[in-house]
């Protein structure tokens, strides 16, 4: 099919559909309200309903904070002591700083795994172009959600730490790069970043706003359905099934999902295109790995902040730490695979754990 039949077709089904799939829209707004058409046919939310869209996923956000209880004074005043006595510290975060900035963690009680989601591995995305187009629709949805995320106050405190000097550097498990936008100046992405297009033939790298721009010229009529993506519930028709995960990636119900979606290949060679994520399956690339581990050997002491510790890539650094007798410190709600191995250990909500902190004694701004 040309891309001029693909467009006239989306101009046909992109408007009509969406209004049919899409019900009333937001309370409050009409449905051609809420709809207008971009340069390609397709039809696509309304700036004029914007605000209202975002401010509706901002209460939705606080949804996938777990419940904590906030943390004590004896709490605070002992991770105090542990940043003041640490000369080197390195921060390992993973997702769940980010709940704060609505993107879902994996093991928390309302994370990903909770629904029964099973994120793509490195193998099943290797094995068949039809998981590829799947994968690349979804990712497509998940990197706009994404890219409206904004830094939590875990990134900020950080940043601010790190700007102080009391922090040497981070190592993050998290692929959205809240870090770097928050202020932190030489994060290390321990899982890579979906900002980046990876090509599996010649290896060159694609910036992900120019990978999407192609995704959105192939597929107009898909680009309009993500479009309309935030006006219903997630899950719901509305939002045609679709619900947020962890690393970009987005489900979607199979019965909105189009078998004939169009993935760009690599413009150097032809060759397969993935995100520039390290995918369950899949290792962290050699010098990646030697260069966290050789962090962490030059540290001398290891916090670990919104992380269960679980996946290998990161328990063998702090595993690592605790074999060269530098003290551990964890903050995170919920168990964690190093627990007895910390010297500390706080179950409270990291923003308010490190935002708290950064009003004591010589920490404070």
């Amino acid at each position: 099919m040309s891309l001029k039949t693909r467009r006239h077709r989306c101009a046909k089904w992109g408007v009509a559909q969406l209004r049919t799939l899409c019900g009333g829209g937001l309370p409050g707004h009409q449905s051609s309200a809420l709809l207008s058409t971009n340069k390609h046919g397709c039809a696509q939310v309304s700036s004029e309903s914007r605000e209202s869209i975002v401010g509706t996923y901002a209460v939705k956000r606080k949804e996938l904070i777990p419940e904590a209880s906030p943390p004590s004074d004896h709490d605070l005043r002992d991770l105090y002591r542990f940043v003041e006595e640490s000369q080197n510290l390195v921060v390992v975060t993973g997702a769940g700083i980010s709940t704060e900035s609505g993107i879902p963690d994996y093991r928390s009680p309302n994370g990903a795994y909770s629904s029964g989601f099973k994120p793509i591995t490195h193998q099943e995305f290797l094995r068949t172009a039809a998981t590829r187009r799947r994968y690349w629709a979804r990712s497509y949805a998940g990197w706009r959600q994404f890219m409206a995320a904004e830094p939590g106050p875990t990134h900020r405190a950080l940043a601010q730490l790190e700007s102080k000097g009391r922090v040497m550097r981070i190592i993050t498990q998290n692929v959205d790069r809240l870090h770097h936008r928050a202020g932190s100046t030489n994060a290390i992405e321990l899982h890579g970043t979906t900002h980046r297009v990876f090509c599996l033939g010649c290896g060159e790298l694609t910036d992900r706003h120019k990978f999407q721009q192609r995704v959105c010229d192939l597929n107009p009529d898909w680009a309009a359905a993500v479009e309309a993506l935030e006006k219903g519930e997630p899950g719901s028709d509305a939002s045609f099934g679709m619900k947020q995960r962890p690393d970009g990636d987005i489900e979607i119900d199979s019965r909105f999902f189009q078998e004939d979606f169009l993935v760009p290949a690599c413009e150097q060679c032809g060759g397969v295109l993935k995100p520039d994520v390290v995918f369950f399956g899949d290792n962290v690339p050699k010098a990646r790995a030697e260069e966290a581990m050789e962090l962490v050997m030059s540290s001398d002491a290891v916090l670990a902040v919104g992380s269960s510790l679980t996946v290998m890539s990161v328990f063998r650094l702090i595993r690592a730490a605790i074999e060269r007798g530098s003290p551990v410190g964890i903050v995170n709600i919920g168990p964690t695979r190093a627990d007895e191995l910390a010297s500390l250990k706080i179950e409270a909500r990291s923003g308010e754990v490190l935002s708290r902190l950064l009003t004591m004694g010589s920490l404070a701004i």
